[in-house]
């Protein structure tokens, strides 16, 4: 099996993809890949945009294999393996930041009455980011490298207990590593000397027993899990040394640890073929990132602090819902929720233009999620989603409590109509919207709500070959992603491509 694309796009955008997946018999392996670069699009609007005012270029790569090869009967090894690279400016001249990874994975599963599922990944990540002063157009930090490392994996076994049973019980652990390498320089000289050198680091482990039962009673599954987690945060530290090489900042943190236990208890009962209810409560927790703990980062004029000294996030939450099917190719499903979330990690205004990472009391959201989708006559074919979210900051005594919490919407909606005839052409459309949201923890400063529609076209010509014209964003919405005071970010405006499909 062989498939290929290339397209052309606004901008002077290119895209280019392949995968192949030759015939092996028992065994399978294939190699994709997908290349990607553009002159970008100005993210600054047109009354804020100075000399050193460039647009967003990019240039981007990545490279993915999967082999899989049987060992017997029920049993088989199956690899994974993943490169990437992406490389982008924004807004300035020299703000240019660049994110790489390196991915793979092995894992082992067998079939037999004692299924086994056992897995081993590596995952290596790299970043780097340069700010540039918005007043001088000079760089004021270089994040020069960003180096984090994971290693884990699992052993799940599903014993043979019975027909109506499917039991799940195992062991996973996961390590990371990280470390932040910064230089600050003084850009309100025209010689932009080194002011600093900043490095700060640390550790998590996180290893983890679980248990998880599905049990069918005629049209009713009862659902059931409980787990166990062992985490640390440790080796934790700030360096920071001035630009003669002296000491101005040696701080080691705490090494800490502790348990974590949580749990999820579900029912799905098929009223009968058209109609399912469905209900959930459980609970969970999230370690704050290596990020959130030691990597500060600017977004100008914002800077946002880390914090060493975050708790984990914990998790309540129930759920129930409907599923329906009225009529053959319609299903329509609606579930209700409220979460609390203990303890979040927000980032949280401290001083002008400076916020900090914080554990805040809770965020609770409560709200609705609507699905539907039809086959409708004459190949046509309908999806549509909506989402209410009524969240809110809890935090008694400061100025945000009762806030929604930064760039979370209340409503989002979404809709595309296809028309799909049988090895003919392909017509769709997709329309979003988004409500306002705010882009700070006051509220001071809104994300507008945005409409935008997607379309694509799809013909083939025979052997294989498509053309396939494709817009972004048709109505050319102005979408504010990001307003700090004013100072404001634009996404992606009216894009065009067209292009060639090749599959066989």
């Amino acid at each position: 099996h062989f498939g290929a694309s290339a397209f052309y796009g606004s901008r002077d955008a290119t895209e280019l993809s392949a995968s192949i997946a030759p015939d092996l018999g028992s065994g399978y392996v294939s190699l994709s890949g997908r290349w990607d670069r553009g002159d970008g699009f100005q993210t600054t609007p047109k009354d804020q945009r100075v000399a050193a005012t460039v647009p967003a270029a990019y240039d981007s790569w990545s490279t993915n294999l999967r082999a899989v090869a049987p060992i017997n009967a029920t049993s088989e090894i199956q690899f994974r393996g993943t490169l990437f690279q992406d490389n982008r400016t924004l807004r300035f001249a020299g703000a240019d930041s660049m994110s790489q990874g390196q991915d793979a994975s092995i894992r082992y599963i067998s079939r037999g009455r004692w299924q086994v599922d056992a897995l081993a990944y590596l995952q290596a990540r790299n970043f780097s980011n340069i700010v540039i002063s918005s007043t001088s157009f000079r760089k004021s930090l270089d994040q020069r490298n960003t180096p984090s490392t994971g290693i884990g994996g699992k052993i799940e076994l599903r014993p043979p207990v019975g027909a109506d049973h499917v039991l799940r019980i195992g062991v996973d652990t996961r390590f990371a590593t990280g470390d932040m390498y910064e230089d600050a320089y003084n850009a309100g000289v025209a010689s932009n000397p080194l002011t600093a050198r900043r490095h700060a680091g640390g550790d998590q482990i996180t290893s983890g027993i679980f248990a998880e039962d599905d049990w069918t009673i005629g049209n009713l599954v009862l659902t059931g899990g409980v787990r166990a987690d062992r985490w640390s945060i440790r080796n934790g530290f700030y360096k920071a040394v001035s630009a003669a090489g002296l000491v101005t900042q040696d701080s080691s943190y705490a090494n800490r640890s502790d348990w974590a236990f949580s749990g999820r208890a579900g029912a799905l009962y098929h009223v009968s073929d058209a109609v399912a209810l469905r209900g959930a409560v459980y609970s969970g927790f999230r370690l704050p990132t290596l990020n959130e703990l030691y990597r500060p980062f600017v977004v100008f004029p914002i800077t946002t602090q880390a914090n060493a000294a975050l708790k984990p996030e914990k998790l309540k939450g129930v759920e129930g819902g409907i599923d329906l099917t009225p009529a053959p190719g319609v299903q329509l499903s609606a579930t209700l929720f409220y979460n609390r979330l203990d303890d979040a990690i927000a980032n949280v205004t401290i001083a002008t233009n400076t916020r900090q990472r914080q554990n805040v009391n809770a965020i609770v959201a409560k709200g609705v999620e609507l699905t539907a989708s039809a086959q409708l006559p004459a190949n046509f074919s309908l999806l549509a989603s909506y989402a209410y979210s009524h969240s809110e900051v809890d935090a008694p005594g400061l100025a945000f409590d009762g806030f929604a919490p930064a760039q979370v919407p209340r409503h989002s909606a979404s809709a595309t109509l296809a028309w799909a005839p049988k090895a003919g052409p392909e017509l769709s459309a997709t329309l979003r919207y988004t409500a306002k949201q705010y882009e700070d923890d006051l509220q001071s400063d809104v994300l507008p709500d945005a409409l935008t529609l997607d379309a694509l076209a799809r013909l083939p010509i025979g052997h294989g070959i498509s053309l396939v014209a494709r817009g972004e964003n048709l109505f050319d919405e102005d979408i504010v992603t990001r307003n700090a005071g004013g100072s404001i970010d634009l996404g992606t405006p009216r894009t065009l491509w067209i292009g060639v499909r090749f599959g066989q």
